[in-house]
């Protein structure tokens, strides 16, 4: 049996115990059994957390313009020892948020420490000053320029289904800017956060700028964050319910909130896509259980080829068989979901579909590969936009295949969603799939299968998908504020 490193806070330049010595258990998805613990933050250790990361900004010269390219340095060096952890994340991204071993080497893993690169990459392509030019006014010449300027205390909360790609996300950029950090990963996940407190040090991460807390309550901390007004900006990721939370509670300080949400994105399959098998049988929901934000699961596909695209599918499904659900199978890249609630919710959700539309493959618990949260990937078709199966975010290995007449009643199915965070579609004449990508409303699009996230990428959405762009330039920038100044003189 794996042992996993127990997981402690990270507080101005400590590695430290919860106060008190709390800890909580932390639950594999593979076994519903523990198979690690974790320090319990208290709202005394938040505190201190806070505490440390303003004074880090406001008293030291991290944030420093002359400290850029120390900065870049820093992080290089901290990538570097995440790589050479790469065996280490593995088996945490495994262990502790059930990924399957073949998805170590996709986003769980080695997406994430190749986006963390993308981030370096990039840094010299951030706008630090911009040129406005000169002006005449009332008799005066007015020379303008903007200097775009860390701001101040990040708040980084993450979710459990990809924890280092998303740490890696909000971390790495917000260091680059020149802010100081508080991550506070899910409580199902805490190593992954843990780690970053770890390598802190070595990396040469100044007292205070990186701090790590994390709990048995999913709320406390990250509310604290929220709502002290020491914090100036909080990227989130996560479910819509939780984001509408953070921007009210946010609010009462007036701090920036960044927010990348769920989704519910299309797949459109069009009836001239020449790869049409190909493209229907890759709408099939499996790499970590579905549970992605972006995944495309909802497949639309034109009603003059939608029998074809159920027996595509069905043949599909039983092709892939049992061919998942093993946790060292490097060949398998599903797994379980990540606890007892989203297996129960996943499972009510099914049964939803069954009294709603055709089931055409899963639908059912599996046991019988194990005692943890393990669900069969599944299809259900005969599907309209209206069904809850259609417009609620599932995240889980489920997807809907919905039919459409036209290219407008693709479009229309497409945006009849309270999301908007990703999509795709497929086709054999891209003007025809560009002008559908311009029509959707959605943060990223890609047409045939085109990668549309990347680490080098802005990525977010629009509607209840959230607000703001993480990774790429756009992702640092993030963390930056425009001071806009102006100097005048006569003559």
């Amino acid at each position: 049996m794996t042992t996993l490193t127990p997981a402690r806070l990270f507080i101005d330049g400590e590695l430290r115990d919860a106060a008190g010595g709390k800890t909580f258990d932390v639950i594999s998805p593979w076994t519903d059994a523990p198979i690690n613990t974790a320090a319990d933050a208290s709202a005394e250790d938040v505190e201190a957390a806070i505490v440390a990361a303003r004074r880090a900004f406001d008293c030291t010269d991290w944030s420093h313009d002359s400290n850029r390219q120390k900065r870049l340095e820093i992080c290089t060096k901290y990538l570097d020892l995440f790589k050479a952890n790469f065996d280490r994340l593995a088996e945490i991204a495994i262990n502790e948020g059930g990924c399957a071993r073949g998805s170590v080497n996709r986003e769980q893993v080695a997406m994430a420490l190749a986006g963390w690169q993308d981030y370096l990459d990039v840094f010299p392509r951030v706008e630090w000053e911009r040129d406005y030019g000169t002006r005449e006014a009332w008799g005066m010449k007015n020379v303008r320029k903007s200097y775009h300027e860390p701001i101040g205390v990040v708040g980084a909360i993450t979710p459990w289904n990809a924890p280092l790609y998303v740490n890696v996300g909000k971390v790495v950029a917000a260091l680059l800017a020149g802010c100081t950090v508080i991550l506070k990963p899910a409580p199902d996940t805490p190593s992954m956060g843990a780690i970053f407190g770890e390598l802190a040090n070595e990396a040469g991460i100044p007292k205070g700028v990186m701090n790590v807390v994390f709990g048995a309550d999913p709320a406390l901390a990250g509310e604290m964050l929220v709502t002290d007004k020491r914090v100036d900006l909080i990227s989130f990721t996560g479910s819509t319910a939780v984001g509408k939370r953070i921007m009210q509670q946010g609010a009462e300080s007036l701090k920036r909130v960044f927010l990348e949400l769920g989704g519910k994105s299309a797949r459109i399959v069009l009836e001239d896509d020449p790869l049409f098998e190909r493209d229907v049988a890759m709408g099939m929901l499996t790499n970590h259980a579905g549970q992605g934000c972006a995944v495309q699961s909802r497949l639309l596909v034109h009603r003059s080829r939608y029998e074809e695209a159920k027996a595509i599918l069905k043949a599909t499904y039983e092709n892939f068989g049992d061919n998942w659900g093993e946790q060292e199978n490097p060949a398998h890249t599903m797994g379980p979901v990540v606890n007892r609630k989203q297996y129960e919710r996943v499972l009510g959700l099914i049964e939803v579909g069954k009294s709603e539309a055709t089931l055409l493959a899963g639908g059912k618990a599996r046991p019988d590969k194990g005692p943890g949260y393990l669900i069969e990937p599944t299809c259900f078709v005969d599907v309209t936009n209206d069904m809850r199966i259609a417009q609620e975010e599932i995240f889980g290995p489920v997807v809907v295949v919905i039919p459409f007449d036209d290219d407008e009643d693709a479009i229309r199915i497409a945006n009849d969603s309270a999301y908007g965070l990703s999509g795709g579609v497929c086709t054999g004449d891209v003007e025809r799939g560009l002008k559908i990508a311009r029509r959707i409303h959605a943060g990223t699009f890609s047409i045939n299968n085109g990668m549309c996230i990347a680490g080098d990428l802005p990525f977010g959405g629009v509607k209840a998908s959230g607000v703001g762009r993480e990774w790429g330039v756009e992702g640092i920038e993030e963390y930056l504020e425009p001071k806009l100044v102006a100097i005048g003189s006569f003559g």
